[in-house]
């Protein structure tokens, strides 16, 4: 399950695998395996998480072996000098998933490669999943789209902002749910554990003391 993508005395970036915690959960009784705390164990010294990934979704995820390089790190997201970078598989555009009764940007995106999209809302995060609304913080989301068939769309996905489930709900309300996401949903059963989006790039250019991280770290994008 520790798979370690890179590592120096002040972090460690991991490639999570779907259906696996990053931190512990909430619920005192939650048993779902837990990444932090198997790495935790593994290194045998306190680790501190610099972001999260979904239990659902794979891929490139970093934590602070100090508290001091925790604190760094922060600043490096605050000022938004850190780029991560995921790939999704979709449906192709649709909203019978979408209630009627609820308003979202329903225009009709053509399957041309490479059109760039910058998406902005406000998002809510309620008990298990996340909304819309106007009571929510600004999330702004960069999309492209790479690949189309008949069948399915793959997109390059950058979340400039860090708001929980943004990327599930954006591509959902604009009428492409994520393979196996359920939960914002998608009908279609993803062959892997987990959804079928991946964080695959973590891009650390514009960061001015790296404290030893390289320029990028990435991993196979490995989803279909």
């Amino acid at each position: 399950m520790i798979k370690i993508a890179f590592q120096n005395k002040d972090f460690v970036v991991c490639d999570k695998p779907a259906q696996v915690l990053s931190v512990p959960g909430r619920e005192k009784l939650d048993v779902r395996p837990c990444l932090g705390l198997l790495l935790q164990k593994e290194l045998k010294t306190q680790i501190y998480p610099v972001h999260r990934l979904d239990f659902e979704v794979s891929g490139l995820i970093m934590y602070a072996l100090s508290s001091q390089a925790h604190k760094v790190s922060q600043r490096w997201f605050e000022k938004k000098e850190i780029q991560k970078k995921y790939v999704a598989v979709t449906s192709l555009q649709k909203f019978l998933h979408w209630p009627e009764g609820i308003p979202t940007d329903r225009r009709v995106i053509s399957t041309d490669f490479d059109q760039v999209f910058n998406w902005k809302t406000r998002i809510l995060r309620g008990k298990k999943r996340s909304f819309e609304s106007d009571q929510g913080d600004w999330a702004e989301t960069k999309a492209i789209l790479k690949k189309a068939d008949k069948n399915q769309i793959q997109w390059q996905l950058y979340p400039i902002t860090g708001r929980s489930h943004q990327l599930r709900l954006e591509l959902s309300r604009h009428g492409f749910p994520i393979h196996g996401d359920e939960l914002y949903g998608s009908s279609v059963k993803y062959a892997k554990p987990g959804i079928a989006l991946r964080a695959y790039q973590i891009d650390m250019l514009h960061i001015s003391d790296r404290l030893g991280l390289p320029q990028t770290i990435e991993v196979e994008k490995d989803l279909v």
